[in-house]
């Protein structure tokens, strides 16, 4: 069982990486010309698609770690 929930965090890991890089991506291809009837440009709009993506990614390895203590220690 804790193997599988080992996988579950490196996955949920890499996933808070790929939303960091496509983030930061977003940021380095900042065009201000590229503004929609809001004034919101599309950088800016996918930047924070993807914080708010590894925030969730990060909530669910927070978790994963949490049940995977707590199942490490009731196995002493």
């Amino acid at each position: 069982m804790s193997y599988i929930l080992i996988l579950m965090i490196v996955a949920a890991a890499a996933a808070v990486v790929y939303a960091l890089v496509r983030g930061l991506i977003a940021f380095a291809n900042m065009e201000p010309g590229d503004v929609d009837a809001d004034g919101i440009t599309a950088s800016h709009k996918k930047q924070n698609e993807m914080m708010f993506a590894r925030v969730k990614y990060q909530a669910i390895a927070v978790v994963l770690v949490i049940i995977l203590l707590v199942l490490a220690g009731g196995q002493t």
